[in-house]
């Protein structure tokens, strides 16, 4: 709930591209997870050489993140709390807005959308599905579904120019150019890029900096490749 003791509903967002902008698609869990799982992995490669007893593991990566979701879509309307538009709507149908939002191929992109899960303060997750199970658990004298369990596993994307900045900005060892923008600071700057704000004035100096503060917005700063074993 926030602050306002308003209960908040987990919502789905799809779009068609790849940097989450287009025609967008809007998926509210009707009642929030059960239970909501994040798994990090790393990559090691634990191969040994032939005769030796011990392993030398080596990083290779680190594995797109995974957010799993275990939640429930209800056609009974006796849930508490259950999201008024869809207390009525039959359980087939809430399953297939959902699947339609972040299962279903489509056509104009060949393939299923991209994904930005948003859930109070602590779910702000850009992805795509990988997995999606889901369990009928209850149903009518006729036999139709009235509940269904749905356990979903959605992957981080990042998109591959978002992707590459990242890495270029977590880069020492590469020439940087920044453009100031209100708010910024050289020590940040600094440290962002060096991973260390004590080449703060290297980095005035070779771009002939009479102040290190109130740097002009709009202002472009080269940050060159230093020799990290010297400050």
């Amino acid at each position: 709930m926030n602050d306002n003791n308003h209960l908040v509903k987990l919502k789905i967002h799809s779009f068609p591209n790849r940097d989450y902008t287009g025609e967008e698609t809007v998926f509210t869990l009707p009642v929030n997870p059960e239970s909501f799982t994040k798994n990090y992995k790393v990559d090691l490669d634990e191969r040994r050489g032939h005769g030796n007893n011990g392993t030398d593991v080596r990083f290779k990566s680190t594995a797109p993140e995974e957010l799993r979701l275990e939640f429930i879509l209800d056609g009974t309307g006796t849930i508490e709390g259950y999201l008024d538009a869809l207390k009525t709507v039959p359980v087939t149908r809430q399953l297939e807005l959902f699947t339609h939002c972040v299962y279903n191929m489509d056509s104009n992109i060949h393939r299923p959308r991209f994904l930005l899960l948003i859930w109070g303060t602590d779910i702000r997750f850009r992805c795509v599905l990988s997995n999606l199970d889901i369990n009928h658990t209850l149903f009518t004298p006729k036999g139709d579904p009235l509940r269904v369990k749905l356990n979903a596993t959605f992957l981080n994307y990042v998109a591959r120019q978002e992707r590459q900045a990242r890495d270029r900005t977590s880069s020492p060892d590469l020439t940087h150019y920044r453009k100031v923008v209100q708010g910024d600071r050289l020590d940040n700057l600094t440290n962002t890029i060096y991973n260390d704000p004590a080449y703060l004035m290297q980095v005035a100096k070779v771009n002939g900096l009479s102040t290190i503060r109130s740097i002009k917005a709009g202002t472009e700063l080269y940050f060159p490749p230093f020799d990290q074993t010297e400050k």
